[in-house]
C-alpha cells in the first residue's frame, strides 16, 4: 500500500503563520489588481481570504505598490507577499513598509552593495525570502549552458540566488522552480530536494484557463504532493484568482493531506439517469462551498445502485424519477419527492 512521506523542510515564520516541518501545506494565490489601488486589492484579498487563501502575493512594480503595502497590511488577515523583480529599492521599501516576504532572486537586482541592503534589511524585519525560478525567465547563462531550458538549469540557477543569500548568512528561505512542462518541473523539485532543505513552494507555470489549467495543475500538483513535497502551492489560472484557491482546497482535499470542510462526491451519470443529475450536483456543491463540517457527501442518479454504490459517504441522495431516497452510510433513512430532495438534504446536513 502507498505511504505517504513528507519531505523534511526547516520551519520558518512568514507574518503570523509558519510553513515547513509538521506544518500544514499552506495555500497561496496573487492578486491581479493594480496594487497602488488600495480599495480593490483588499477587496480582492478579502474575497480570497473568505475562499481559504492563507498567503496572498501582490505585484510590486512601482513606488506606488511599494507604498500601498502598508495600508492593505492593515485591512487583511494573511500574510503578504511583495513581488520584485529587479529592482532592490522596491524591496527596501517594501520591508519599510511591513511586507511579510519577499518574492526576490538576489542575483537579478545588481551589485553586492544592493544584496547587501535588501539581505540586512530582511534581517531586520525578520522577513523571509522566497527564490522563484521560472522556466519562463531562466537567465540566458544557464540557457547557453545546457542548451535551452533543462532541469539542470532551473536547479542551478535557484542554488546561485542560495549562494548568495547563505553568503550573508541569511537563512530564512523558501524556493520555488515553476515549469510549465510537468515533468521537468518534477524532476527540478527531486533534483532540489537533494541539495537543501528549504521549504519549497510548488506550482506548474502558466498553466492556462480554469480548465486546462486546473487539469494540468492537478497533474502537476499532484505528483509533487504524492513525492512529499510542497509547503505552500500556487494553483496558476488564468482568470479569478478565487478559482485558484478552490482548486487547490479541492486538490489537497483529495490527496487526503488537509481537510476543508465537506467533500461532494457524485456519479458520472448513465442510461438510467432519469433526472438532470448535473444541475442537482452542481447546486448542491454551491450550497456546501460555506459549510465547514468534515463529511463526505454524495449525489447519486440510480435509485437501484446509489446507496450501496456510495456507502462511504455521511449523507447522500440517490434520484430517480420523480423522487429521491436520502441514506445515510448506504441505509436508506427517507424517501422524498423530487422537488424536495435538495431542501431535505440540507436540512438533515445542518443537524449533522
Amino acid at each position: 500500500m502507498f505511504q505517504y512521506k513528507r519531505h523534511k523542510t526547516r520551519e520558518i515564520t512568514i507574518g503570523n503563520v509558519k510553513i515547513g516541518g509538521d506544518n500544514p501545506i499552506l495555500i497561496q494565490s496573487m492578486t491581479n489588481t493594480k496594487t497602488s489601488d488600495v480599495a480593490a486589492t483588499v477587496n480582492q484579498i478579502l474575497q480570497l481570504e473568505e475562499a481559504g487563501c492563507e498567503i496572498i502575493r501582490v505585484t510590486v512594480n512601482d513606488q506606488g505598490a511599494a507604498d500601498a503595502i502598508e495600508e492593505i497590511k492593515k485591512q487583511i488577515h494573511i500574510p503578504l507577499v511583495a513581488d520584485i523583480h529587479f529592482n532592490y529599492r522596491l524591496a527596501l521599501s517594501a520591508l519599510e513598509n511591513g511586507i511579510d516576504k519577499l518574492r526576490l532572486n538576489p542575483g537579478n537586482i545588481g551589485s553586492e552593495e544592493r544584496i547587501k541592503a535588501v539581505v540586512e534589511s530582511a534581517k531586520r524585519h525578520s522577513v523571509p525570502i522566497r527564490i522563484g525560478v521560472n522556466s519562463g525567465s531562466l537567465e540566458q547563462e544557464f540557457i547557453d549552458l545546457y542548451g535551452g531550458v533543462t532541469t539542470k538549469g532551473l536547479v542551478e540557477s535557484a542554488m546561485k540566488h542560495v549562494r548568495i543569500l547563505e553568503r550573508y548568512d541569511f537563512e530564512d528561505i523558501v524556493i520555488s522552480l515553476k515549469a510549465s512542462n510537468i515533468m521537468r518541473c518534477v524532476e527540478s523539485y527531486n533534483m532540489l530536494a537533494s541539495k537543501v532543505d528549504y521549504p519549497l513552494h510548488i506550482g506548474i507555470t502558466e498553466a492556462g484557463t480554469l480548465y486546462s489549467g486546473t487539469i494540468k495543475s492537478s497533474a502537476g500538483i499532484g505528483i509533487l504532493l504524492a513525492q512529499g513535497f510542497g509547503d505552500t502551492l500556487r494553483v496558476s489560472l488564468t482568470g479569478d484568482p478565487v478559482e485558484e484557491v478552490r482548486c487547490a482546497k479541492q486538490l489537497l482535499q483529495a490527496m487526503g493531506l488537509r481537510t476543508f470542510g465537506v467533500e461532494l462526491i457524485s456519479c458520472p451519470t448513465c442510461g438510467r439517469t432519469e433526472i438532470d443529475l448535473i444541475e442537482l450536483a452542481n447546486e448542491v456543491e454551491e450550497r456546501l462551498v460555506r459549510i465547514n463540517k468534515n463529511i463526505k457527501v454524495a449525489i447519486m442518479g440510480c435509485v437501484v445502485n446509489g446507496p450501496g454504490e456510495a456507502r462511504e459517504a455521511d449523507i447522500g441522495i440517490a434520484a430517480g424519477k420523480d423522487v429521491g431516497l436520502i441514506f445515510k452510510k448506504g441505509e436508506i433513512i427517507k424517501k422524498v419527492p423530487e422537488n424536495q430532495l435538495l431542501d431535505e438534504l440540507m436540512t438533515i446536513i445542518e443537524t449533522l
